[in-house]
């Protein structure tokens, strides 16, 4: 009987020491199956690049021009095929009080122009505005001086200060100095021509004009002798000025010129100085 407890509880730890090795390795077995955790790799910095500084614009450059300013006579002259019967309007005192309306008329003609400015006339953000206005419906902006003072009254310094500051103030509102210029007068010295020529602007006068004189002071007085002056020929350069009879006789001049079989020179067109 002692003996059959004894085979009993034999039997029974060997069955308890049996079960305690297969969980021992059944948990080992787990360990080593599973999958360990590695760490997340360190995430690497990407330098952001830094933005390259916006490099200037090139200045735009000329097509190739069709005229040519004859400094003998201040006419344009054709190059090539360009058309010989043709004209070059210009307006000088701008942008006073008649520039926009004047630009508008020329605009709904399709008739280009050059508007040469005065920095008097830019005093204020309304004369700033009107000048913008012009330039944006596409008219050349001419440099007359800043104060419209007959350079050859005044020294070097005073001259360069009515060319160079004019073309900085135009520059500021239209964002491009102008590449005409016209003295006061039409009078300039061998500074001024220097000066003008060494900031890439081509001088320039005219053939003829007369909305200055008394008897012209009407408009239609003004549009005949535009029209029918014996000084009309190809590649005239004709003045006329920011000036209420100017303005009104304008519609009449450009149909009488254009019945004459003229067109009209764009100032893009005009070979620059330097070129």
């Amino acid at each position: 009987m002692i003996q059959k407890k004894w085979a009993v509880l034999l039997a029974s730890t060997i069955l308890l020491a049996g079960c305690g090795n297969a969980v021992s390795e059944e948990a080992v077995q787990q360990d080593e199956t599973a999958p360990a955790e590695a760490p997340e790799p360190a995430k690497e910095e990407v330098p952001v690049p830094e933005e390259a500084p916006e490099e200037p614009e090139p200045p735009v450059e000329q097509a190739e021009p069709a005229y040519r300013l004859n400094p003998a006579n201040w006419g344009v002259e054709p190059i090539g095929e360009a058309p010989a019967q043709a004209v070059l309007l210009t307006i000088d005192d701008a942008p006073a009080e008649h520039s926009v309306g004047m630009a508008e008329t020329l605009k709904a003609a399709g008739v280009p122009a050059i508007f040469f400015v005065n920095g008097h006339f830019l005093d204020t953000e309304e004369e700033k505005a009107n000048l913008k206005k012009i330039h944006e419906m596409g008219f050349a902006i001419g440099n007359h001086t800043y104060s419209h003072t007959n350079l050859k009254t005044i020294d070097d310094a005073q001259q360069r200060e009515e060319i160079i500051s004019l073309s900085a103030a135009v520059e500021e509102i239209i964002g491009e100095k102008p590449v005409f210029f016209r003295a006061p007068n039409g009078t300039n010295t061998d500074f001024s021509k220097g000066l003008v020529e060494a900031e890439g602007m081509l001088l320039m006068n005219w053939s003829y004009g007369y909305d200055w004189e008394k008897q012209y002071s009407e408009a239609g007085a003004l549009a005949d002798i535009m029209v029918n002056t014996e000084f009309l020929r190809n590649g005239a350069n004709l003045l006329m000025h920011d000036r209420a009879w100017t303005a009104k006789a304008l519609p009449a001049i450009i149909e009488g010129l254009k019945n004459k079989g003229y067109g009209f020179i764009d100032p893009a067109d005009i070979e620059r100085a330097g070129k």
